[in-house]
């Protein structure tokens, strides 16, 4: 997995603050950063998280690139509608001796790791063969139609790829650029950096929130899994039971220890 943070809102704090101090004042908009000192920065961050103004973050966004994840993990990923998304297409891009990821547990159980990679050479076998059939398939349909050779196979590959893919397994490795809005990135946070998300998603979102404090770190102090931004567990039952461990895994990244 690599996750790198590919661009950012300049000036980010300082904009979420000015744009906090303008519900707050009557200055006008040339003279709403005057006297925005780093200390009244972080102080009007400070109230407006503290209070659930929330919608001022709204005003700054970070692009992150994230490689290496399954197609399972990037499946859970969208699914956080207030988001840009952009991803490599098993449409438009041939899967041929496709790379995936493997789940930890599966790779330290010897047996369960010759199961999951002998079905893996099986489904690469599968999709290189349904590429094939339905590549020469279209090849022939475009050839009768009057197009040239080299441009019916051309167009015949990309059209097989759009078919074959069905076989693909969730497992299949995806690459993905996502843009959030740092109200966006808080609510992904509480929900993907928790212990109860699932392993993969769970490391993306702990990547992307330590990126973000490197480059906002009174802003995104706020930030992290539900126990840790709102100082309680919202699932009942369902807890991991280790809040005290999550707190001081999350304080240990803020301070630049994790």
């Amino acid at each position: 997995m690599k996750v790198k943070l590919l661009s950012h809102t300049p000036d980010a704090e300082k904009l979420v603050a000015t744009a906090a101090k303008l519900c707050y004042s009557s200055s006008d908009i040339e003279s709403l950063r005057d006297g925005l000192t780093e200390d009244k920065v972080e102080s009007f961050i400070d109230m407006i998280v503290s209070i659930g103004h929330e919608s001022v973050l709204e005003h700054v966004s970070f692009t992150f690139g994230i490689e290496g994840i399954s197609r399972a993990c990037s499946h859970q990923l969208v699914r956080h509608r207030i988001a840009s998304y952009s991803q490599k297409s098993q449409r438009y891009v041939n899967e041929n001796g496709f790379e995936f990821i493997t789940p930890p547990a599966i790779a330290e159980l010897p047996e369960a790791k010759s199961e999951f990679d002998r079905t893996i050479s099986e489904i690469t076998k599968s999709y290189e063969k349904l590429a094939a059939l339905l590549t020469e398939k279209h090849t022939a349909e475009f050839i009768k139609q009057g197009m040239d050779e080299k441009t019916a196979r051309s167009k015949a590959s990309k059209l097989a790829n759009e078919d074959a893919r069905f076989v693909l397994p969730n497992a299949c490795e995806t690459k993905i650029v996502v843009t959030m809005n740092v109200r966006s990135l808080f609510n992904f946070f509480r929900h993907r950096c928790c212990n109860r998300a699932q392993w993969e998603i769970r490391a993306v979102a702990n990547e992307m929130l330590r990126q973000c404090l490197e480059t906002a770190p009174h802003l995104f102090a706020h930030a992290g899994p539900s126990c840790v931004a709102e100082g309680k567990c919202p699932e009942g039952k369902m807890t991991c039971g280790k809040i005290n461990e999550v707190r001081e895994y999350f304080s240990a990244m803020k301070t630049g220890n994790a």
